[in-house]
């Protein structure tokens, strides 16, 4: 699947949004939440929290993401035909 068609794919799956060349989901994990991002470009997923006002995130480490919500992304990323292993790929 080429690049251009990643994003879209991610779009056909429930809370998935494309922007260009990213698509935006948002999620709750153990509690808070977050905004995942995943860019064509550069083939990488990033974590934002979102703090309480649900207008203000912050970038966060993935080790710091609970591992369930961690595994969801990898099965929309899997399921849109993008190599799950993505999710893993620091920047």
């Amino acid at each position: 699947m080429s690049d251009a068609a990643d994003a879209a794919a991610l779009a056909d799956l429930e809370g998935w949004r494309t922007e260009g060349f990213a698509a935006r989901v948002h999620y709750r994990g153990a509690g808070d939440r977050y905004s995942i991002e995943y860019y064509e470009p550069s083939a990488c997923v990033l974590y934002w929290k979102v703090k309480g006002d649900g207008e203000t995130a912050v970038p966060v480490g993935r080790d710091t993401v609970p591992d369930p919500l961690r595994a969801r992304v990898r099965a929309d990323l899997s399921e849109a035909g993008i190599d799950p292993e993505v999710e893993s790929r620091q920047l």
